[in-house]
C-alpha cells in the first residue's frame, strides 16, 4: 500500500499514492494565531480538540480548536414517542393534569389514577398514566425548542455537575448544566460513563444558547479541557463550600431531582429514563414556579412572556 520507488539517475524517492507535485510543498489548513495573526503549528491532536501554537517564538501563543464532528450528540436529543395529542382517547386537560401531578409532585401512577377517579370522575388505569408520562417527551421538547431562542442566558456564571441514577440496578451518570441567574437547566446528557467525552457532550449542547462569563464546576478534572476548548472563559473550580463561589445552585437542583427520582425506585430502561428526565426538566424550566425567583419560572426569569391563550396553545396550563 505504501511502496516507495527510487529513480536510478537522480536517486529521488516517491510513492505512487502521494498525489503531490514534485517540488511543491504540502499545505495544511491550520488556523492563524488569534493574537498576532501569524502561522501556527499543530502542537497536540486529541480526540475532541486540537491544540495549536504560534510559530513566532516571541508570541508562542497556545490555543485550542474543538472538533464538533467528533463530539457525540447528547441523550436529550434522542427521545422517542408522540409529537402531538392526536388520536388520544382522553381529553387533553386530563392528560396535562396527570402529567402535572407526576412531574410537579411525588405522586405515583396509582395515586394519580385514584385522584382522577375521585375528583374528576375519570377512569384511567395506572398503566395508561405511565405511558402518558413517557410518550410525550418529544412533543414537549419541540415546545421548548420553539421558546428557547427568545430567552437570554448570557449571565455571569453557568454551573456544571453530574449525579448518579440507577437503571435496572446499574449506575448511570446524569450530566447537567444550569444558568445561575435564571436557574434554567440548559442541557443534560445521560451516560454510563463519567469522563471528559461526556463533559464535552453536555457543554457543547449548551454552547448555542449563550456565552457566560465563567463556568463553575467541582474539581473533577473532566471539565477542564471542555471548558477551555469550547468556551475559553474563566473556569471556577469549587474546592469547598467555604469558597466565595460555590456550586450550590446546581446542587439544589440535584436535590430536588433526587427527591422526585427516589419515589420512582429507579428506571426500567435507558430510553424511558431519558424521556422521563427530559419531561421533568421541561416542567422544571417552564411550569414550576420557584420561591427564590419571586414565584416565577426559570423561563420567565430568562425573558419569556406569554399570554394565557398562548400558554394553552403550548400546553403549559391544563
Amino acid at each position: 500500500g505504501h511502496q516507495k520507488y527510487q529513480c536510478k539517475k537522480c536517486r529521488h524517492q516517491w510513492a505512487p499514492e502521494a498525489r503531490r507535485e514534485i517540488g511543491r510543498p504540502r499545505t495544511k489548513n491550520y488556523p492563524s494565531c488569534p493574537v498576532c495573526g501569524k502561522a501556527a503549528f499543530l502542537h497536540h491532536d486529541k480526540e475532541h480538540y486540537s491544540n495549536y501554537r504560534c510559530c513566532d517564538k516571541k508570541c508562542s501563543h497556545s490555543f485550542f480548536v474543538p472538533k464538533p464532528t467528533d463530539i457525540s450528540a447528547p441523550s436529550m436529543s434522542k427521545l422517542f414517542g408522540k409529537t402531538d395529542f392526536k388520536r388520544m382517547r382522553y381529553p387533553v386537560h386530563v392528560i396535562l393534569t396527570a402529567l402535572s401531578m407526576f412531574y410537579l409532585g411525588k405522586n405515583s401512577f396509582r395515586n394519580i389514577a385514584l385522584i382522577l377517579r375521585t375528583v374528576m370522575n375519570v377512569q384511567v388505569s395506572h398503566t395508561t398514566i405511565s405511558n402518558w408520562c413517557t410518550k410525550f417527551a418529544p412533543m414537549f421538547q419541540n415546545i421548548a425548542l420553539q421558546l428557547i431562542p427568545a430567552l437570554n442566558f448570557n449571565s455571569d456564571e453557568w454551573h456544571a455537575d453530574e449525579t448518579v441514577i440507577k437503571i435496572r440496578g446499574e449506575k448511570y451518570y446524569l450530566w447537567l448544566i444550569l444558568d445561575s441567574e435564571t436557574r434554567f437547566v440548559l442541557g443534560f446528557h445521560l451516560d454510563r460513563h463519567r469522563d471528559s467525552p461526556q463533559a464535552f457532550t453536555v457543554l457543547n449542547a449548551a454552547k448555542p444558547l449563550g456565552t457566560p462569563q465563567a463556568i463553575v464546576s467541582d474539581r473533577y478534572p473532566a471539565y477542564r479541557m471542555p471548558v477551555k476548548t469550547l468556551y475559553g472563559v474563566r473556569h471556577i473550580r469549587v474546592e469547598s463550600f467555604r469558597d466565595d463561589v460555590t456550586n450550590n445552585l446546581i446542587e439544589c437542583f440535584n436535590k430536588q431531582f433526587k427527591a422526585w427520582y427516589k419515589t420512582k425506585q429507579g428506571f426500567s430502561s435507558f430510553a424511558c429514563a431519558n424521556n422521563l428526565i427530559s419531561m421533568f426538566i421541561f416542567f422544571y424550566n417552564f411550569v414550576r414556579p420557584h420561591s427564590a425567583l419571586n414565584n416565577l419560572t426559570p423561563a420567565q426569569c430568562a425573558g419569556l412572556v406569554l399570554s394565557k391563550s398562548r400558554k394553552r396553545e403550548l400546553f403549559l396550563v391544563a
